[in-house]
């Protein structure tokens, strides 16, 4: 069996065992992200936890960060890199408070379709914001990042009514230059 087959077992097992439809690939649109063979560490986040990012996303969002900082805002990670088996976790988590696997689906992707696996996506918060509000998009940072994120490869993932069907989320960026 070759490894891509080998992860796509895995990410079967992990779907069955979140109920997650077995058509979720092909219904919700979003693309397969691998995890990637490189990541460095980057400052700890709003949690003083460690995060990862791929090398040329981590030297991209430092960048776009200490712009930000220069011109007035506040911009800190919340969370960057997720493997597959955090992912479950999160949705499981959420299955055990009793919410249901489609509510969970329309802010979390599932195992293998998250961003997060990629390395290259970023949920940034700034001050006085709670943190994967959408109340974020009323802030001068969200503003910022509006304007200015592009030139360092970012894009907002999830806008209002995206193909996707995730609900907007104004605090997730990813890198596109990897």
């Amino acid at each position: 069996m070759s490894n891509n087959d080998e992860k796509q077992s895995s990410l079967k097992q992990l779907h069955q065992g979140l109920g997650i439809p077995a058509d979720y690939a092909t219904s919700c649109a979003l693309p397969l992200c691998l995890e990637p063979a490189a990541l460095v560490n980057t400052e700890l986040d709003f949690y003083h936890r460690q995060q990862r990012l791929t090398p040329g996303a981590f030297s991209a969002w430092t960048e776009m960060r200490e712009a930000a900082t220069n011109q007035g805002i506040s911009l800190f990670l919340i969370s960057a890199f997720r493997g597959y088996q955090y992912q479950h976790d999160i949705i499981a988590a959420k299955l055990e408070k009793g919410q249901t696997i489609e509510e969970i689906l329309r802010v979390n992707a599932a195992p293998g379709y998250s961003e997060h696996h990629s390395g290259r996506a970023v949920d940034l918060g700034t001050l006085g914001c709670d943190a994967l509000s959408e109340k974020f998009e009323k802030t001068n940072a969200y503003k910022w990042l509006v304007e200015h994120s592009d030139s360092y490869g970012f894009s907002l993932s999830y806008p209002r009514d995206n193909p996707f069907g995730i609900d907007f989320e104004p605090w997730h960026w990813c890198y596109t230059q990897d």
